[in-house]
């Protein structure tokens, strides 16, 4: 039941991951916290201004999501931890396959999610991370209607000098974890590895054509 309601707070909040846009090398320069703060403001701002356009035009929601958002995403290593050993065993081209699939998914994920998007307060709590540290972790709140704030966590690392996520967690469950659990039980079926990058493509190709 609790794994039902967080998938659910994952297609409607994750849209408040979408906060790395493109931004001046000295904002990217700067701390976690300013970074997600300041960026996560500039990505809701533009949501509210492409609104119509959004409404009517999905294919604009995933041209966003692929050139603003996804480049401040390290997806080698998230692929790496959302296939675990079965990434280890996997060919190059395996890996490329899926890796383009995942992205993809992410992609979808993220439109949907802005087609959800209410106006939720977020508050930002201090980050933890010293200040020559290379990981951090980002902690804010989402407020919802007549209930408690949803905590997300950004999990970032510094990559030569700029800030990357790898991993957001929804009320203390992570996305790239979640998934690493449902695609291993895709991969341990008849189908294999192969099958699952295949059911990805088909899945994708369908959002694609819509």
């Amino acid at each position: 039941m609790r794994r039902t309601v967080v998938y659910g707070l994952a297609r409607k909040l994750c849209l408040v991951s979408l906060l790395l846009v493109v931004i001046p090398v000295a904002v990217a320069a700067t701390d976690p916290l300013s970074l997600v703060k300041d960026t996560s403001e500039r990505m809701l701002t533009a949501i509210k201004a492409e609104r119509a356009t959004i409404d009517k035009d999905k294919g604009r929601l995933f041209t966003l999501v692929e050139e603003i958002v996804l480049p401040h995403f390290d997806f080698n290593r998230m692929a790496k931890m959302v296939l675990g050993k079965y990434w280890r065993r996997a060919s190059d081209e395996q890996r490329r396959r899926f890796a383009e699939e995942f992205r993809f998914l992410l992609v979808r994920t993220y439109a949907a999610s802005m087609l959800e998007y209410t106006d939720q307060k977020i508050d930002y709590l201090p980050y933890r991370a010293g200040p020559d540290a290379d990981e951090a972790t980002v902690q804010t709140e989402v407020e919802q209607d007549g209930g408690f704030p949803v905590p997300i966590d950004y999990k970032l690392f510094r990559d030569n000098g700029e800030w990357k996520v790898y991993e957001v967690v929804i009320d203390g469950v992570g996305l790239v974890i979640n998934y690493r659990s449902s695609f291993a039980t895709e991969i341990r079926g008849k189908q294999g590895l192969d099958g699952l990058i295949s059911k990805l493509k088909s899945r994708n190709d369908e959002a694609r054509n819509e």
